[in-house]
């Protein structure tokens, strides 16, 4: 990750979870929240538009109430991917996209355009990161709200993003901002310009994401969560933390700090080495 944020974000979750065990106080206390029921959405990855539709289905009678589809190949497969989603699942689901910087301008006009009547409720980062001025376009000339992802990683982008009216919405994700404490100055910046925030994630166990759930239950700025990549995973080596419950929903523990350690057993069987 750029500027090593993700080894930056383990460092200030470690700092934040041993002040709140200092204060005997649960993250979401010590950052001035409290404990709220979060829902998170279910991702789907990009394949045939038959393959998708049955995660699709599978997710909707899992009763999750948003499902996140990834696109960014060419307009007309991602438009039939949606379209065929939408025509599986009713009208009722909102669907959450995510093209990863996939399209160009045009190519994002032409796609967003052609799925504005299918209950789109955001779009994550249609176009390259870099591309401020594309973003503003596409966020002016589509109704679908744009959200910035790649483009975020700290408070600076985040004032040239607002202020250059680049986008509708931002994704805080603590390894790529490097933790909390870059996070909630981000969110600041955001609900101080009337701008909503989402909580997501990247290939991380429960104990990363108990992280930014316990900032997301802190903030009620912090919309949508997006916290699903631990069902991705073989092994789950974290005791406590956050846990999974029915239709999406995640539950916080109310022990002191982030709630959460690693199995010893699990660190045991990984190879270690000793800075001098």
């Amino acid at each position: 990750m750029t500027g090593n944020k993700t080894i930056l974000s383990a460092f200030d979750m470690a700092l934040y979870d041993i002040l709140g065990k200092r204060a005997d106080l649960p993250l979401y206390a010590l950052l001035a929240g409290s404990k709220r029921t979060l829902i998170t959405d279910r991702t789907i990855g990009i394949d045939t538009p038959g393959k998708m539709v049955e995660e699709a289905i599978a997710y909707k009678e899992q009763g999750i109430p948003a499902i996140k589809v990834k696109l960014g190949t060419t307009v007309a497969e991602d438009i039939e991917r949606i379209r065929h989603i939408r025509a599986a699942l009713g009208p009722q689901i909102p669907l959450r996209i995510d093209a990863n910087q996939g399209w160009d301008r045009i190519g994002a006009l032409q796609a967003l355009r052609g799925m504005e009547d299918k209950g789109i409720q955001y779009c994550e980062q249609p176009v390259a990161a870099w591309d401020f001025e594309s973003m503003r376009m596409i966020a002016l000339e589509t109704t679908i709200p744009i959200m910035a992802d790649e483009s975020l990683f700290d408070e600076h982008d985040a004032y040239k993003l607002i202020a250059g009216a680049a986008c509708d919405c931002l994704n805080i994700k603590l390894a790529k901002s490097g933790g909390i404490h870059v996070a909630l100055k981000i969110n600041a910046i955001a609900e101080a310009a009337g701008m909503w925030c989402m909580i997501g994630c990247m290939s991380e166990t429960r104990l990363g994401l108990t992280a930014a759930a316990h900032l997301a239950a802190a903030r009620p700025n912090i919309r949508y969560t997006d916290l699903d990549s631990a069902h991705l995973l073989t092994l789950d080596p974290v005791i406590g933390g956050m846990t999974y419950g029915a239709g999406g929903t995640i539950e916080l523990p109310n022990s002191p700090g982030l709630g959460t350690t690693i199995d010893p057993s699990f660190l045991a069987s990984l190879e270690s080495f000793v800075v001098e």
